[in-house]
């Protein structure tokens, strides 16, 4: 049983990207798959698809991307979590390392990076950073 498994999703791509791995997969979840479009928009991965595994059961495969050998994704933190929930309005939206990462927000729109979300003026949930 997990308990988080936002965090779990998220661990899964932080190892793959340190161990050199071209892709990983994980449990599907509508917030997942939000989750790892956006990270695609922004440009932390190549490319991110759906699947079903032996069982039937739907995956999500994210294709991760390296730069000269070096993964894409340097770090990436679960900021809210479940026994800890962290919201901020639009004007107080942190910037991750002076605006060269970029963080995930759970808005009243949907799932969006922080840069789409201070441009329409939307606060939320901070889902995780990213550099």
């Amino acid at each position: 049983m997990n308990t988080d498994p936002i965090s779990d999703f998220l661990t899964r791509i932080r190892n793959a990207s340190r161990a050199g791995l071209a892709q990983c997969a994980a449990p599907h979840s509508k917030q997942k798959l939000g989750i790892a479009t956006i990270l695609k928009e922004d440009g932390y991965i190549s490319d991110v698809s759906e699947d079903a595994d032996r069982n039937g059961h739907k995956t999500i495969v994210v294709h991760l991307k390296y730069v000269g050998g070096q993964p894409a994704i340097n770090g990436l933190n679960r900021t809210s979590k479940p026994g800890r929930r962290i919201y901020t309005a639009a004007s107080e939206i942190p910037k991750v390392l002076n605006g060269l990462g970029g963080n995930i927000l759970s808005t009243s729109h949907g799932l969006m990076s922080g840069a789409m979300a201070r441009r329409k003026n939307l606060g939320g949930e901070i889902i995780c950073n990213v550099w």
